[in-house]
């Protein structure tokens, strides 16, 4: 079954958005390179990769059920931030808006009746449930330790680890 033109419209903005928010974690990962917080550095690239990883499979969907592939061109990411919190505040943001576009295509091919965009979507939904926790539970520590120089440096610290082990799997 051939994609509806309304599904493949959503399926587009939604590698679209997969690729914006690459870009911004990109820049994200710019304005720690520019500060102490390596952790946090290397903790953005990787949601940079993951993110393009994510638009990957969006492309590749789009053409394997015989869509055309619709890029769009990317505004420059944001590189500055007020603080870290801020930084991740605005990931959180970016994650809620991914996971609120894919639950809205979600809903379309449910109306379509379109079970194998369902079928590829829920690795997606399920994806996204992971990628809200992991950056809201930094957003909570965050803001438990405010100013304070030791414990954003032991959050960066713990940034690094997961950013290492999740680069070497």
């Amino acid at each position: 079954m051939k994609l509806s033109a309304k599904v493949e419209k959503a399926l587009n903005d939604q590698l679209n958005l997969e690729l914006r928010s690459a870009y911004a974690y990109l820049g994200m990962a710019a304005y720690f390179d520019h500060t102490a917080f390596t952790g946090f550095g290397l903790w953005m690239s990787l949601q940079s990769r993951e993110e393009l990883k994510h638009a990957g499979k969006f492309y590749k969907y789009i053409a394997d059920r015989g869509g055309k592939v619709a890029l769009q061109a990317l505004p420059a990411p944001r590189c500055e931030y007020k603080s870290v919190l801020e930084a991740f505040q605005t990931s959180l943001i970016q994650e809620e808006e991914v996971s609120a576009s894919i639950n809205g295509i979600y809903e379309m091919a449910a109306a379509d009746k379109d079970f194998s965009t369902l079928s590829f979507l829920k690795w997606f939904l399920d994806e996204q449930v992971e990628e809200e926790k992991s950056v809201g539970d930094i957003v909570a520590k965050l803001k438990l330790v405010g100013d304070n120089h030791n414990g954003l440096f032991q959050i960066d610290k713990s940034a690094a680890k997961r950013a290492a082990g999740e680069a070497e799997g």
